[in-house]
């Protein structure tokens, strides 16, 4: 039962929105009018009512494909700075301390 109402909920959420954005446009042409009720000598006499009309106009999607042109920027790199292109940084380097001297082995000195 919840998800019949949601259903509905979702429905007529979608009808206003369509109605809203112009996608759907409804106009009344013909405007309602409820049944004549007479009661007389011969009884209860009734003249039947007339029912409502309405235009409705949808918008169109087109889908198709063809051929277009796209202008694509050109990007340039200009060097950086001073304009020398000649001078980069260095990268920086420290010396490496090793505190142990590597073990020689010497098979001559026995």
């Amino acid at each position: 039962m919840r998800a019949v109402i949601l259903i509905l909920i979702l429905l007529i959420v979608g009808a206003i929105a369509l109605v809203a954005t112009g996608f759907v446009n409804v106009n009344q042409t013909q405007p309602a009018q409820a049944p004549g009720v007479a009661v007389g000598s011969d009884g209860v006499v009734v003249k039947g009512g007339q029912k409502p009309e309405f235009e409705v106009q949808t918008g169109r999607i087109e889908v198709g494909s063809g051929k277009a042109t796209i202008p694509v920027p050109e990007i340039r790199v200009a060097p950086g700075g001073n304009g020398n292109a000649s001078q980069q940084p260095q990268p920086q380097t420290q010396p490496v301390q090793n505190s142990q001297q590597p073990a020689t082995t010497d098979s001559t000195q026995q």
